[in-house]
């Protein structure tokens, strides 16, 4: 499975062919799709598709399905498709095209037969299958896109209301100031960020972390609370570095992955986010085997600092992607 980079730019415009197709897609959705009203399935055009897909794919995988109303072996395999999608409860979420009322998309990701499956994680395509194959082998090839999603370091989708907040948050860098993310008035917020606000105040942060592990297990999806636990653990593990010697020993032993990781730590806490990300984005270049997967786990871990949209996070991940795969 081969993630590679893809956009609509340069696909030949169809002009008046293709106000067509929109027409023929909009009588299209009229008649329904049989796809379930929810937001696991999605219809997809070549307008939305950079919003529906590209944008979504850097916090949530797509799976894209390419679909016909006259392609018998699609009104098989559609179904199938859509059951998973229900089934995975927002884990990826299932993007159907119809290919005869969007041709320069179809033309775009390179559409020869349907029905055509393909993944885009972190904005980048992976590759999928054609044909319509059994529920079985199609769980076999989904397992394969989460764990290069996993790799990736994306995180399962909450609910609506969840994504819906998460909009609306503040995308403040300082940890200690930003508005609670998830959140729109702290009148709502669990005791739980209370504690771990008042903890970080009077600089008990062994108090913060406390606080936010619990509220953590009380929900585990919790946005706002696995951030603030990794700003926390960022906090303790800066004020434990001799700041001047780490950045040192990283000038003199570029090969010293700890060295590298105290200074993208350093980096981040002082607000140069790009900087930490490139210096381990660096090192996952340069290295293999025990050194390169320390280096990425670490960096995977720095980008739960900062909201899951903001765009240096989705620069990385692409950068990271293309490193991994």
């Amino acid at each position: 499975m081969q993630p590679r980079d893809f956009s609509l730019y340069g696909a030949v415009d169809l002009g008046a062919r293709q106000a067509a197709a929109q027409r023929r897609q909009q009588a299209a959705q009229s008649a329904g799709s049989g796809a379930p009203d929810d937001a696991s399935v999605i219809e997809v055009t070549e307008q939305t598709f950079n919003t529906d897909v590209v944008e979504r794919s850097r916090t949530t995988p797509v799976i894209i399905d390419l679909w016909a109303d006259w392609c018998g072996p699609c009104k098989q395999l559609s179904p199938v498709l859509e059951k998973l999608a229900a089934e995975a409860d927002g884990k990826w979420i299932l993007a159907k095209v119809d290919v005869d009322a969007n041709p320069q998309l179809a033309a775009a990701l390179q559409v020869q037969s349907i029905p055509m499956v393909v993944a885009v994680i972190g904005g980048q395509l992976v590759d999928g299958f054609l044909g319509a194959m059994p529920e079985g082998q199609v769980r076999q090839w989904l397992s394969q896109v989460l764990a290069i999603a996993e790799k990736m370091g994306l995180l399962p989708p909450g609910s609506a209301e969840d994504e819906d907040e998460a909009d609306e948050a503040d995308t403040s860098d300082d940890p200690r100031t930003a508005r609670a993310r998830g959140y729109d008035d702290a009148d709502r917020l669990p005791p739980a960020f209370e504690q771990a606000r008042t903890a970080m105040e009077r600089g008990d942060l062994d108090g913060a972390a406390r606080a936010f592990e619990e509220q953590l297990a009380a929900s585990p999806s919790d946005p706002m609370a696995k951030a603030g636990l990794a700003q926390v653990n960022l906090i303790r593990r800066v004020s434990s570095y001799d700041q001047a010697r780490s950045r040192r020993d990283a000038a003199e032993r570029p090969g010293d992955v700890q060295a590298q990781i105290q200074v993208a730590d350093i980096d981040l806490a002082s607000g140069r986010i790009e900087e930490a990300f490139d210096r381990l984005l660096g090192v996952i270049r340069r290295t293999s085997g025990e050194d390169r997967e320390q280096a990425r786990a670490h960096l995977v871990s720095l980008f739960d600092i900062l909201p899951p949209r903001d765009p240096r996070v989705s620069r990385a991940r692409a950068a990271l992607s293309a490193l991994l795969f």
